[in-house]
């Protein structure tokens, strides 16, 4: 419960009077009430005093925090965006350079268009092996991994300049798996990073 809400419930609780008492009353009313309250400033003035007074022995007490820790959001020099979620284990993790070979288990969350609100689908986990920085994959993925260390997880924001573009990902028939202008959101893991082969 809030504290406004637990505060509400408090006055009521202390002025069984007070939700009889309205602004809209007849003059007979009013005189009634008048001689039970005194004026209405003075009645006010006692009915929050008494709310203040028995509402402050309930919210000194200490209050578990309800306030959720954001993640910090970081956004890479070409633009994409991504919050880190799971930290990885080991204490000195590798990070990849251009040219490695690495493997991410990633997540396609949803697909955000200027059509449509999202989730406009969600997929299961795929493995994906693949040269960082050879132009194999999506320019974003490609610079979120870039960013990354072994054993981290992320959330990526990746916009449509550094995804499909305004071409999209669209069938010969005119049906498009991935609609132009999408923004993609995946989840990517990053499993392993290693020296390519001579």
């Amino acid at each position: 419960m809030t504290k406004s809400a637990l505060s509400s419930v408090l006055f009521l609780l202390c002025c069984p009077n007070a939700a009889a008492f309205s602004l809209s009353m007849g003059s007979e009313s009013r005189a009634a009430a008048s001689d039970i309250f005194g004026s209405r400033r003075s009645f006010l003035s006692k009915s929050v005093a008494t709310a203040v007074v028995g509402g402050t022995s309930i919210f000194s007490q200490p209050q578990p925090s309800l306030a959720v820790t954001a993640k910090e959001i970081i956004t890479t020099p070409a633009g994409v965006k991504y919050a880190v979620t799971q930290e990885p284990t080991d204490k000195k993790p590798a990070a990849p350079l251009k040219g490695d070979i690495v493997a991410i288990d990633y997540k396609d969350i949803f697909l955000m268009d200027r059509s449509s609100m999202p989730p406009i689908r969600e997929e299961k986990n795929n493995a994906l092996l693949f040269k960082l920085g050879s132009g194999s994959v999506i320019p974003g993925l490609d610079d979120v991994v870039a960013q990354m260390v072994v054993g981290q997880k992320v959330q990526a924001i990746i916009p449509p300049s550094l995804a499909y573009g305004e071409k999209g990902v669209c069938l010969d028939d005119g049906e498009c798996l991935i609609k132009p202008g999408s923004t993609l959101v995946y989840d990517v893991f990053l499993k392993r990073s290693s020296i390519p082969p001579p």
